[in-house]
């Protein structure tokens, strides 16, 4: 694919915003055979470039290692600067604004999950309803592997951070099922958060929504992040998409 599309992405034909912060900024660009995602890591803060270049990394060695998972964006260009990454573009809304799920939607993304940690993957950034997209198949796929981890070796601090993922899948589902009318799947059993995302909960997460949330956008959302109400607007359900064959 990217000796495919090189030509196009070299000569951008539009290019939109979608996102600006302290660690850089990301874009939709538009070519004339391709529309893709480019992350830009251009901080205005000294000592804050360090840490964007290094989120930068860590997002490309993951799509690299996810490389043909379907629901997993692929990198469309070879790393030709440190300072510039750039995705296939994924069709679909975010969890929080899908006005329709169908019945597995949540069973197909512990499926996507799990197909992440096969491959050594941890995603450790789940909680955000933001980075789970319902795509137009109805199907889920992930995006922002900036905090992704990649582990060749699956010891006790994968194990810990694919638990992470896990649970706040299944958090999602609880939410949304109950909201719906549905038994809450968790009832009696709630995952506990582990101890590594106790201490990134407290003190990790605040620096980390400070560089990447605009001050503007802290302001209009009280968490700092989009997501679903408690009140709503709920989705509709839909047919049942099955597991990939």
């Amino acid at each position: 694919m990217a000796r495919e599309n090189r030509g196009a992405l070299e000569a951008p034909q539009e290019i939109r915003e979608l996102k600006r912060d302290l660690l850089g900024r990301v874009e939709l660009v538009r070519s004339a055979r391709a529309l893709f995602v480019r992350r830009v890591a251009v901080a205005r803060v000294p000592g804050v470039g360090l840490v964007a270049r290094l989120l930068l990394a860590r997002e490309r060695r993951a799509l690299q290692v996810l490389d043909g998972l379907p629901g997993v964006a692929p990198l469309v260009e070879p790393a030709a600067r440190r300072d510039v990454l750039e995705r296939g573009y994924v069709e679909g809304v975010p969890l929080c604004l899908a006005e329709e799920l169908p019945r597995d939607f949540f069973e197909r993304l512990e499926e996507l999950v799990r197909a992440l940690h096969a491959r050594g993957v941890c995603h450790n950034d789940l909680h955000k309803e933001g980075n789970v997209l319902v795509g137009t198949d109805g199907r889920p796929a992930l995006v922002d592997f900036q905090l992704a981890s990649v582990h060749p070796r699956r010891g006790r601090t994968f194990a810990a951070r694919a638990r992470e993922d896990l649970r706040h899948v299944w958090k999602h589902r609880s939410f949304y099922l109950v909201a719906l009318g549905e038994p809450d799947p968790l009832a009696g059993r709630r995952p506990q958060r582990g101890a590594v995302a106790e201490l990134w909960r407290r003190f990790g997460k605040p620096l980390y929504r400070a560089l990447t949330r605009p001050t503007w956008l802290r302001a209009r959302l009280a968490s700092g992040e989009p997501r679903r109400g408690k009140h709503g607007p709920w989705p509709r359900w839909s047919a049942p998409v099955g597991p990939r064959h």
